[in-house]
């Protein structure tokens, strides 16, 4: 892994630290860049940008974006990112304007007849001649392009055309990097020398092994109709080409490490089990954060990383460092106030959990709707006096929820849905509101918080004290409709407790008793399939793999149209994934 990071360092170490004005004054001199200038320049540009140098970078490279494709390449993914981070309609519009200009730059390279159309005739004559390295680059940096601008038009409007045209873009993008696979291993079969063969194979890598990890994460269903129209997706495969990538000396090996941090420090735990290789994330983050001990991202990924070993007061401290070191891009801030958001709900420190979830509906637009259901949320678990001395009604934060709703790719966002379907009890038409039964604990559930938790045994117990006084009360209320539900949402939380606490056999109990009362429930009728699943892990735990499995497919085969059933579907994936597997593995 360090020869990656060293990679990085060994360019202009003098104008890694801001002082590339002498790049520009060379460059006025001529209107051309070759392939190994413009390689050489992008690796300034990531150092400058890993070191949160953010402006700088996007300087370095946007004077010759129009004339090099590792500059067009470089710029655009820059602005992209800063169009995802912020979530504004301007730039969104400023990521898609130079990511079409970096096709157009890109497209300039490739050979005229895409390597799509004519790979397949001289894979059969063994021969390379009729693509150039810089044409090999060039399918390189057009198939990353066209990947970024598909994410782009996903986020752009409601519009189910730009829906299908994302779609056709990543099919493209996909068949292009298998293509460009088939070309490397030609390229190692014959041993052919390149000089910047190390490039071409860590661009090939990070594509490949991109592609095949995610779409291993999608549901069987959704995989049986891609493998239809020609994508795969092989988990481990990704994973190796990663890992390949992220220990060669390519531009792309700190993006093949950051992708696979994302992996094993976020989507594993939305998407998937819960279950972590942090020693991998921690071998891999250390020459990057020995090398930018001051970068946001790696400072984040740090930060996440001992979180989910349980240092939970070690990563508040690293998230706030995070956010000290640079003011440049303000969406590094929102990461970190999210991630403390839910530390704070974690130890149930409700005013500094609301003060994060107040800053995130005051300063990031990603999602309103979800932030002000969290915001209404956290003030439901202070008692009245505590909330009236915020200025904030509780009621009021609700009723607004469904206002906030936006709509990508023509659908709603599945969690803001949830937050719309929950915030319905304070309705103005209803005689008056119903209040929600530990809303902050039930996000963190969806959050899939509790496997976080786990590693604490004392905030545990504490979450278990919470849930415990909540049942009590329900218990002396009158019946309502909604009654059932709140005790099955209550049990649920409970049986996750008892779970993180080691007690099988009363979590069982609590989770039966979800189970049993299906039929009954009237308006959550998402828990008795989330329950299946935590069932399947307490039946994992104790050796049960055939009652798991069983449990597992149940949840999955028997119950849909219910709330985040997108987010199940993935871990019940996710799942089946690890316990199908041969012993040999």
């Amino acid at each position: 892994m360090a020869t990656g990071s060293h990679h990085i360092s060994s360019f202009h170490t003098k104008q890694a630290s801001g002082q590339h004005g002498s790049s520009n004054m060379s460059r006025s001199a001529s209107t051309t860049m070759d392939l190994k200038s413009g390689l050489e320049e992008c690796a300034v540009a990531l150092n400058l940008f890993l070191s949160n140098k953010f402006t700088d970078a996007l300087e370095l490279l946007q004077p010759w974006a129009k004339d090099s494709m590792y500059h067009a390449l470089g710029y655009s993914t820059i602005v992209v990112l800063q169009a995802i981070m912020t979530f504004e309609q301007q730039d969104i519009q400023n990521g898609i304007s130079a990511m079409k200009d970096a096709l157009q730059t890109c497209q300039k390279y490739r050979k005229k007849c895409t390597v799509v159309e004519s790979v397949s005739s001289f894979l059969s004559r063994g021969s390379l001649e009729q693509l150039t390295e810089e044409e090999m680059h060039a399918e390189i940096c057009y198939a990353e392009c066209l990947l970024q601008k598909a994410a782009l038009t996903f986020v752009q409007d409601e519009n189910m055309i730009n829906f299908i045209k994302g779609g056709m873009k990543i099919r493209t993008s996909y068949q292009i990097y298998k293509e460009c696979l088939s070309i490397l291993h030609v390229i190692q079969k014959n041993k052919i020398e390149q000089q910047f063969f190390y490039e071409f194979e860590g661009g090939v890598k990070l594509g490949i092994g991109a592609f095949n990890l995610m779409l291993s994460l999608l549901p069987a269903r959704i995989i049986r109709l891609l493998e239809f129209i020609g994508f795969s997706g092989n988990r481990e495969l990704g994973l190796t080409q990663l890992r390949e990538g992220a220990s060669g000396r390519s531009l792309r090996s700190p993006l093949c490490c950051l992708t696979i941090l994302a992996f094993h420090t976020y989507i594993s735990l939305i998407l998937g089990t819960g279950e972590v290789n942090l020693a991998e994330a921690e071998g891999l983050l250390a020459p990057f954060l020995q090398q930018f001990p001051n970068g946001s991202l790696m400072l984040f990924y740090h930060a996440r990383i001992e979180l989910l070993k349980g240092n939970v007061e070690k990563a508040q401290e690293i998230f706030r460092k995070c956010i000290s070191v640079q003011e440049e891009w303000k969406q590094f801030h929102h990461l970190c106030y999210w991630e403390l958001m839910w530390i704070h709900i974690f130890q149930q420190n409700w005013m500094k959990a609301y003060y994060y979830s107040d800053l995130l509906c005051k300063e990031s637009k990603w999602s309103k709707a979800t932030y002000v259901f969290l915001k209404a949320a956290i003030l439901s678990m202070l008692p009245e006096e505590d909330v009236s001395a915020t200025k904030e009604n509780v009621v009021t934060l609700f009723r607004q929820v469904e206002s906030l709703k936006q709509r990508i790719a023509g659908k709603s966002i599945p969690i803001e849905k949830f937050a719309v379907r929950k915030s319905r009890r304070y309705s103005p038409s209803l005689p008056a509101p119903v209040k929600l039964v530990l809303p902050a604990l039930e996000m963190m559930y969806i959050w899939n918080g509790f496997p976080v938790v786990c590693k604490r045994k004392d905030l545990s117990e504490n979450l278990l004290l919470t849930v415990e006084k909540a049942e009590a009360t329900l218990q002396n209320e009158n019946f309502s409709d909604y009654s059932v539900d709140d005790e099955c949402l209550v049990k649920l939380l409970k049986g996750c407790c008892l779970k993180n606490l080691q007690r099988p056999l009363q979590a069982e109990l609590c989770f039966s008793h979800v189970i049993q009362s299906e039929k009954l429930l009237k308006f959550d009728h998402y828990l008795v399939p989330f329950t299946l699943f935590e069932l399947a892990f307490l039946y994992k735990s104790q050796g049960e793999i055939d009652k798991a499995i069983k449990a597992l497919e149940t949840a999955r085969n028997n119950y849909k149209d219910y709330s985040m059933e997108s987010r199940l579907h993935f871990r019940i994936q996710a799942a089946l994934h690890l316990w199908k597997k041969p012993s040999s593995d």
